[in-house]
């Protein structure tokens, strides 16, 4: 699926490299406050024709993950999830009207696979240089976990501040700020010291949370959660809690974790505290699972912290949607619409990429065009 959409002197085409449900094409359509068209379709069956009739200056592309992730086959190219993604590489030599400029977006390890060494090849072959990168919110100050890799390319002549990096895989924000130091604090770092300033530099999760400090203490006795039954499904969450259609998303009891959850699966769960300066990724199946999902919140913080206190004395809830998108930078007007499930609205923050994070790396990567400002970007 393609979204188009003009925005001051660009057009910008973002292909959705998987397939969509209804609701999540509608809420992307919703997103865009500029002039905007869609198409539907496989892309595997897309012509250079069809790309060039985009007309659009800036590609954004979020291939899928699955086949680079570290839980995966890692069959890279050979998985057939790769192969829209390789389809779009295939087309690009082949247009008429080649995009200026493009943002590649995966999970780390995409940078070793043999589909990220054709697209280097394809983009050098095409003429544009590239800037590649592994980022983190926490390199930005967000408490939050989320390591991804990003690949800025432009078309000559146009150009990247401090052409010493062009073709380079680079672990800091540095120039992103206009600081060619390439070895800076991130989040791959080796050393101890390095990593407790990279969390020492970050804000406490307390501000980002949706609720007070006051509102801390839960009640697990009257929550929905309060005597819910585990699945027998690994560590399934009961779905009578996800897809009710009268959720109260303002009742913080709602998301309490059940003490039966707690029990099975307490030793696997990743704790934070108001206090914190790190939470983990999360995924689009949070809520739903409990290992390996995102963290839980503890609301009673207790004299030790982590599991050698007892988790049922903390009074541990799940991050609420709006908690989620704030950990993802989003802005403070952003809204879900009234008919998005909470289960919807945790798949969508699950997909979703760091503002803190890609703004940066636009404003620099149209911070050298010659026709355009980049205060306009403000």
């Amino acid at each position: 699926m393609g979204v188009c959409c003009n925005f001051f002197c660009f057009r910008f085409l973002c292909i959705v490299l998987r397939q969509l449900e209804q609701w999540e094409l509608l809420f992307i359509c919703l997103c865009f406050v500029e002039q905007y068209w869609s198409r539907q379709g496989n892309i595997q069956s897309l012509t250079e024709v069809d790309l060039d009739s985009y007309q659009a200056n800036v590609w954004l592309l979020s291939p899928p993950c699955q086949p680079y992730t570290r839980q995966g086959l890692q069959k890279h190219s050979a998985d057939a999830r790769a192969f829209s993604f390789l389809n779009i590489l295939e087309l690009m030599p082949r247009m008429s009207k080649p995009p200026d400029m493009l943002l590649v977006e995966n999970v780390v390890g995409f940078e070793t696979s043999d589909t990220h060494a054709k697209m280097v090849e394809v983009l050098a072959n095409s003429g544009l240089v590239t800037r590649e990168f592994i980022l983190s919110p926490l390199q930005f100050g967000v408490p939050y976990s989320r390591p991804r890799y990003f690949c800025l390319a432009k078309r000559m002549p146009l150009s990247f501040q401090y052409q010493l990096f062009n073709n380079q895989l680079l672990l800091s924000p540095s120039p992103l700020f206009g600081n060619n130091e390439k070895t800076v604090i991130g989040e791959n770092s080796q050393s101890q010291e390095n990593w407790d300033k990279l969390i020492d530099s970050c804000q406490p999760i307390e501000n980002f949370l949706e609720f007070t400090s006051s509102s801390y203490q839960v009640n697990t006795e009257i929550g929905p959660f309060a005597n819910a039954e585990v699945s027998g499904n690994d560590q399934e969450t009961s779905e009578t809690f996800v897809e009710g259609d009268e959720f109260d998303f303002g009742a913080i009891d709602q998301f309490v974790v059940p003490l039966s959850l707690i029990e099975r699966w307490g030793s696997a769960m990743d704790i934070v505290y108001p206090d914190s300066k790190r939470c983990c990724c999360f995924t689009k199946s949070y809520y739903r699972y409990v290992k390996g999902t995102g963290s839980l919140l503890a609301t009673i913080q207790p004299k030790n912290k982590g599991k050698t206190s007892s988790l049922k004395e903390q009074c541990l809830r799940y991050f609420t949607p709006r908690e989620v998108a704030n950990l993802h930078s989003f802005p403070k007007d952003f809204q879900f619409p009234k008919h998005i499930s909470l289960r919807q609205r945790y798949a969508m923050l699950g997909n979703s990429l760091s503002v803190a994070v890609v703004a940066p790396l636009l404003q620099y990567m149209f911070a050298n065009r010659h026709d355009f400002s980049a205060q306009e970007l403000h």
